[in-house]
């Protein structure tokens, strides 16, 4: 594929308040091609987790369109996948089970018992579980529940994965590994991902572009493209201009809407060794 597999535009998402209209998001555009890892960053209560809510056809957004392979988006789809920081394994099922029952779910085509076999077979053997297939997740360990939990994704063979936070809660030697492996797995099947992340060290050794999301006004202020080939965790060195730079620009966004700030500068491109950075004011 070389087509764009999930497309955003112009994605408005708001909530009534007692105060009146809230706006989470507004205007936001996105175009995912097959085998790009999109990070998007940004300070609590932007709409990060909104938007991938959106995304993945799980909340209806007030204005703008999705679509998926060309197609309207308007309930979950069966090539778009979501991860998120509780790996949810349901309790009574097996390993085995739980990968198993992503291909239950109501927007899933029926496949036959053969091909669900051999889809579970090989997403458990991808994620390196396979000598524990048998075994419950009271006896799993976080960085093995969060590998059941991609295996559950990927038995669906998705066009896009959408993840949210799905390392937080790991320490930082399973996150890294995961992290390696969830490269791994894109590469193989060029997969499009957007990643929600609060790291931006764990965006900028994933990523081949950051967005970044404002308070004020609530959409994309900001964003990177990184040209730096993987793998990107023995060459931290070479991201510490484009790290300061992105730092420098969240600090801004963090920022309440009626905070006094100086604007974001219309062009902050920086020469560099590993990529080129692309921030506009919206």
């Amino acid at each position: 594929m070389s087509a764009v597999v999930l497309e955003a535009r112009q994605i408005t998402l708001g909530y009534a308040r007692d105060t009146g209209w809230q706006s989470v998001l507004e205007g936001f555009d996105l175009q995912l091609m097959p085998g790009e890892v999109v990070s998007v960053l940004g300070p609590s209560g932007v709409g990060k987790s909104s938007l991938l809510r959106v995304l993945a056809g799980l909340q209806t957004a007030h204005g703008g369109s999705v679509s998926v392979l060309g197609q309207p988006l308007s309930a979950p789809h069966p090539r778009v996948a979501v991860a998120f920081q509780d790996p949810s394994l349901l309790p009574w099922l097996s390993l085995e089970s739980n990968v198993a029952f992503g291909l239950d779910f109501a927007s899933q085509p029926t496949v036959s018992g053969a091909e669900r076999k051999a889809r579970v077979d090989q997403a458990i053997a991808e994620v390196g579980l396979q000598h524990a297939r048998g075994q419950y997740p009271a006896q799993l360990s976080g960085g093995m529940a969060q590998r059941v939990a991609l295996a559950r994704c990927l038995a669906r063979q998705p066009h896009v994965l959408l993840l949210d936070e799905p390392f937080g809660a790991l320490d930082e030697v399973t996150r890294a590994d995961m992290q390696q492996l969830l490269l791994k797995v894109i590469e193989r099947h060029n997969t499009a991902a957007l990643l929600i992340t609060h790291d931006i060290d764990e965006a900028l050794l994933l990523s081949d572009r950051i967005l970044l999301l404002g308070h004020s006004p609530a959409q994309t202020v900001a964003q990177w493209r990184i040209d730096l080939a993987q793998p990107r965790d023995e060459r931290i060195d070479e991201l510490g201009a484009l790290r300061i730079d992105i730092l420098k620009t969240l600090r801004r966004a963090s920022r309440k809407p009626d905070a006094v700030i100086d604007p974001l500068p219309n062009s902050l491109e920086r020469e560099h060794v590993p990529g080129r950075l692309y921030p506009h004011s919206t």
